[in-house]
């Protein structure tokens, strides 16, 4: 696969953005962070019979992204247990100096969004995230080849037809979500189970990756043979990641 600027796959886990939410409902002021979660998603239950947050209201807890340049692959985790969000964001920004082709699954929807709101909420420059790899159209447009996202080229932008990550995955033969799904993000943060949050946001982004694959096969970008070897490669590379203990990160993606 050869691409004449860097592709950047990522994906973020969020949680309830108890600041903000405090100064919006302020009796919750005096609550510690798990009860002004747990508060807050209360609220939004009442209020849309959903736990989701508005988009505002997400903080980053978690950053994974893959980075594909000279054929050349590396995977990345920013989270809340060695940075703070302000720091997560820097540091992911910086990667747009090389004007990466962004690659997600809803990230038109939801990550963007979300990482300008956060942005804005630091007093961020997102020059960079704004205007994209090339001066016409920048990420945050949704007709910009700055952005693929994934879920509305296989839904035709059509609304009632955007499917999951994990289903899409699984029709095409890949390893999917696993386990663990978006509800076990608040839990894993406030238990302070890093490595599984992380390995959980990795697996997003590999699944998005391995589907990006599948749809430059899709639109005649490569052939069958390219393909395979790019998830050959792919899986070659995620059996060289382990976790502190050793043990490998990623098998469920190379085992059969």
């Amino acid at each position: 696969m050869n691409h004449n600027a860097p592709i950047c796959i990522f994906d973020i886990e969020t949680i309830p953005d108890t600041q903000t939410g405090k100064l919006l409902y302020p009796q919750l002021a005096d609550l510690s962070e798990e009860e002004a979660i747990t508060e807050l998603q209360k609220i939004r239950q009442e209020e849309v019979g959903s736990d989701f947050m508005r988009l505002p209201l997400h903080k980053i807890a978690c950053l994974s992204f893959l980075w594909f340049e000279n054929q050349t692959l590396k995977l990345h985790s920013l989270s809340l247990e060695n940075h703070d969000e302000q720091g997560i964001l820097s540091t992911f920004l910086r990667a747009f100096n090389k004007k990466p082709t962004l690659i997600s699954w809803n990230g038109a929807n939801f990550d963007l969004p979300v990482l300008l709101y956060r942005m804005a909420h630091h007093k961020l420059n997102a020059t960079a995230l704004l205007q994209g790899n090339n001066s016409a159209k920048g990420y945050l447009n949704r007709y910009s080849q700055s952005h693929i996202d994934l879920m509305q080229k296989f839904s035709f932008e059509a609304w009632g037809n955007k499917q999951k990550l994990d289903i899409i995955a699984s029709l095409c033969g890949f390893a999917g979500k696993g386990e663990i799904d978006g509800h076990q993000v608040v839990p894993m943060v406030l238990e302070d189970r890093w490595q599984e949050l992380t390995t959980y946001c990795e697996s997003d982004v590999i699944n998005t990756w391995l589907i990006y694959i599948r749809y430059q096969l899709l639109t005649g970008e490569i052939d069958m043979q390219t393909a395979d070897n790019a998830v050959n490669f792919t899986k070659n590379y995620l059996q060289t990641l382990t976790n502190a203990d050793g043990k490998p990160r990623h098998a469920r993606f190379y085992e059969e």
